[in-house]
């Protein structure tokens, strides 16, 4: 029955031109798409021609798909031909056409996941190569296989759930894709368990691959992670397959509190000591070392009122590590019994059970050792007056030994004292001065004095302490204020001028200085009626003219006086000058005071003393110019004139004696009367510059007073000497003397070979008569005979 109506069906399609693209049902085996059918209605151009199906992964090739014929031509005298995607363009040669009978074949297998459906377009063309047809389209529709397995997105797939998660929680999903087509049964997915531990913990949506818990009782502390094996199938889990873990972690929860290890610890310390640590006190914990859930947090609840003790935990191991950090007396307790109790950082889960050792018992027991001094009061400030003399009692800077049960000797001595102005009695820790010191001393920073003092014990081995002496020097008032300034100068108008401003300083500090107390002198009550002083500031004062004085220099008596207790005071003389002031306050100089005096200067008489001193000062600049001109004229030295005429210029130099038998060289009188030379002994103009000093070196010094007397020539010559030998202008006699400078080149030859040779018999001098008159004798001498 079915057979008939398949028959039936084809038979339809093929009178009617048509293809069922039903996949599995064969394609007519002729096509004509060109014909026309008549009807009374309007008249369509050619039939749509439905889609062509074929399988993927065909390998029966060339595979006939289709015969297209064209009814307006005898069978042979129609080419037809194709174009599209699998004829000329890519994928090409997948489709082929025979131009003669219309025969469309599949020429290459096909793949559905790479192009799913290939549109053709088919040509009818007479022998001629004209169109007898328009172009219609073929649709190729490529059938899917079930030839793509399915695939995993990852291999291993991750998820984490709290431990004691209720059942159905959300834990993580598989994906998986499939290339094949979606539409068929070909992609349809389904997920599975392959393989997990026992019991059935965890359960997988077939559909969506969610995996979800299905029983209670997942605890991290028996099982912390969980692999499972997963399954993918196609074809609604008939087809093909693939494989991929999942790995569940159950994350901790806070149902395990800490506990002791023990009920009770014992531990020991010394004492006098902080910041070390005492011992240690384990714990357990079955939660996730590192977490939260997991460290210790400890409290001391009792035995400890003063806090010596505190309990860190060591983030490694999770213990409790007890230390002391105030310093333990073993005199006032010898042993301490703790009670301390430990929780978790977090807070426990509800359904935690109870610890059964969540408190513990503590027993430190306290060392004897020995202890250092301690001083009753560190550091020890107390005050003294400056200027306090030696063995001045300034303080007992006492200790105590905290070591009761032990019998110890204490010694004191000083450490640091800079001035070495303190002395310390070593049995009892009095300090004394031992002399005055010094207000100006560098070591006293704001007027405290700074010493340390030690104290040890006679123990084995001694134990010092260490104590601060402060000493505050408390300001003495010994000193008055002084007038500053001393003098100034007012204007002899009263209503002239801001006054004389006066005031004091005062080397004392506060609060024995300012406010300062100025007042006229009281042994001198005429001061009074000429003078007033207003106060101006703590400081200062203003001085002032009751009426008009007369001008000139007067000195006042004033009395100042300090605020110190009790006060000091001083009486200071005050050098007022009265001046006549212009119209600004200031005093004028004297010749202008006189100017505008009462006298009186008329403008011609103002005008001839200008000019007077114009006149004065043209005839002085003559002199001047002259003077300047001599003093440049003096240093120039010996060299007058060109130096082309020094070659023939003879120098006079001075005349030094004619030895031992020129009795007549020198006057010995002179040094005889000595008082005659007075008036001879000023030099007229500049002293000549000695011929045997350096050219351009200092000028010796001016010429010394004579003598008054015969008995003073010896210590004159004495003096001279002396002059003569420290004058650093002149070299010493046993050097060679520098001499005036005689001009370069010279007419004659050099006289360097006069010692050029051992005799006379070598030299010829016959030269000399060439020389001039002035060589004439030289040559008679030295000439040849």
């Amino acid at each position: 029955m079915e057979t008939v109506l398949l028959l039936a069906l084809g038979l339809l399609a093929q009178s009617l031109g048509l293809s069922l693209g039903v996949p599995g049902l064969r394609m007519p085996s002729t096509l004509f798409p060109w014909r026309r059918v008549p009807t009374l209605g309007r008249v369509r151009r050619a039939w749509v021609i439905p889609p062509i199906s074929v399988s993927e992964n065909q390998k029966r090739l060339p595979y006939l798909l289709v015969q297209i014929k064209s009814d307006k031509q005898e069978l042979g005298s129609v080419i037809y031909s194709i174009q599209g995607p699998g004829v000329d363009e890519e994928p090409r040669g997948m489709f082929s056409i025979d131009k003669f009978t219309g025969k469309v074949f599949l020429n290459a297998m096909l793949d559905r996941e790479k192009t799913d459906r290939f549109r053709l377009r088919a040509f009818a063309l007479d022998l001629g190569g004209s169109t007898l047809e328009e172009p219609t389209d073929l649709e190729i529709v490529v059938v899917d296989q079930n030839d793509n397995r399915p695939v995993f997105r990852q291999e291993v797939f991750t998820g984490q759930v709290l431990e004691g998660a209720i059942p159905g929680t959300y834990v993580a999903r598989a994906e998986a894709t499939d290339a094949d087509d979606p539409e068929t049964d070909n992609a349809a997915l389904r997920y599975s368990i392959l393989e997990q531990s026992s019991p059935q913990l965890f359960s997988i949506d077939e559909h969506t691959g969610e995996i979800r818990t299905v029983q209670v009782g997942l605890d991290r502390e028996v099982v912390a992670v969980y692999n499972l094996s997963l399954q993918v199938a196609d074809m609604s889990g008939d087809g093909l397959t693939a494989t991929a873990s999942a790995i569940i972690t159950l994350e901790d929860v806070n149902d395990n509190a800490p506990e002791f290890t023990r009920d009770e610890f014992f531990l020991e310390t010394s004492e006098a000591i902080s910041g070390v640590d005492v011992g240690r006190l384990e714990v357990e914990d079955r939660d996730l070392p590192g977490s939260p859930n997991w460290a210790a947090k400890f409290t001391i609840l009792e035995g400890d009122p003063d806090g010596h003790f505190t309990i860190r935990t060591d983030p490694k191991t999770n213990e409790g590590v007890l230390s002391v950090v105030k310093p333990l007396d073993y005199e006032s307790c010898d042993q301490y019994d703790l009670k301390v109790a430990v929780q978790n950082e977090a807070p426990l889960h509800a359904a935690a059970p109870r610890a059964e050792r969540g408190q513990a018992r503590v027993s430190v027991q306290v060392q004897d050792v020995n202890e250092a001094p301690v001083f009753q009061e560190n550091p020890l400030r107390t005050s003294l007056a400056e200027g306090a003399a030696p063995r001045t009692l300034v303080a007992t800077f006492s200790a105590r030994d905290p070591d009761t049960e032990q019998l110890q000797r204490l010694s004191y001595f000083k450490d640091y004292d800079p001035e070495d102005w303190l002395q310390v009695d070593g049995a009892t820790g009095q300090v004394q001065t031992q002399r005055v010191l010094s207000p100006a001393s560098p070591f006293l920073k704001d007027g405290w004095y700074r010493a340390i003092i030690l104290v040890h014990d006679n123990a084995s081995p001694p134990c010092t302490a260490t104590g601060t002496l402060s000493i505050e020097i408390l300001e003495v008032n010994d000193h008055a204020p002084e007038l500053s300034p001393p003098s100034g100068s007012l204007c002899s108008e009263p209503d002239q001028g801001s006054g004389l401003l006066l005031g004091a300083m005062d080397e004392d500090l506060p609060p024995h200085g300012a406010p300062f107390y100025f007042q006229l002198s009281p042994r001198v009550p005429e001061l009074a009626r000429n003078w007033s002083l207003s106060q101006i500031n703590m400081s200062h004062t203003r001085l002032r003219l009751r009426h008009q004085i007369q001008e000139g220099l007067h000195h006042l008596s004033l009395l100042l006086r300090d605020s110190g207790q009790p006060p000091q005071q001083r009486e200071q003389l005050l050098n007022v000058t009265v001046c006549r002031c212009g119209h600004d306050g200031a005093c004028l100089p004297g010749a202008s005071a006189l100017r505008v005096g009462a006298a009186g200067i008329s403008l011609g008489a103002l005008v001839i003393v200008l000019a007077s001193v114009t006149l004065l000062l043209l005839l002085s600049l003559p002199v001047v110019v002259l003077t300047r001109f001599r003093q440049q004229s003096w240093d120039k030295g010996l060299l007058q004139g060109p130096q082309d005429d020094l070659r023939d210029n003879i120098l006079n130099y001075d005349e030094q004696g004619g030895g031992e038998e020129d009795q007549d060289a020198y006057d010995i009188s002179q040094l005889r009367h000595p008082t005659h030379l007075a008036a001879l002994s000023a030099p007229l103009g500049r002293p000549p510059l000695r011929r045997d000093a350096p050219f351009r070196r200092a000028r010796p010094p001016p010429p010394r007073a004579l003598p008054t007397s015969a008995a003073d020539i010896v210590d004159f010559i004495n003096g001279g000497l002396e002059a003569a030998d420290s004058d650093l202008s002149v070299p010493p006699y046993d050097t060679a003397l520098i001499y005036d400078y005689e001009g370069d080149g010279s007419v004659a030859g050099t006289l360097s070979s006069i010692l050029s040779s051992l005799g006379d018999e070598d030299q010829d001098y016959s030269c000399l008569q060439d020389w001039g008159p002035r060589f004439a004798r030289l040559a008679d001498l030295y000439g040849p005979h």
